[in-house]
């Protein structure tokens, strides 16, 4: 098993928890207010219809925030 994190120091306390901050308010606003943004703008969709775009939507940015994540894990950003 090889050490592909030799000669790579790990990130500090502080910088862990400010990464962790951004992380998680941007989640917050991407997953929670960005629906509710675009769902305060559509009229005349039924109910039906307004639960599968919220739904959607919640899920597709979620998936590409796993994938965003992962793109920076693999980079040593975070």
């Amino acid at each position: 098993m090889t050490d592909d994190t030799k000669g790579t120091p790990p990130i500090g306390g502080l910088r862990a928890t400010i990464t962790a901050v951004v992380i998680v308010v941007v989640g917050i606003a991407l997953l929670v207010y960005a629906p509710n943004a675009v769902m305060t703008k559509l009229h005349g969709k039924t109910h039906g219809s307004l639960v599968a775009v919220a739904t959607t939507m919640f899920f597709v940015v979620l998936l590409v925030m796993a994938w965003a994540l992962r793109q920076l894990q693999r980079r040593k950003i975070i």
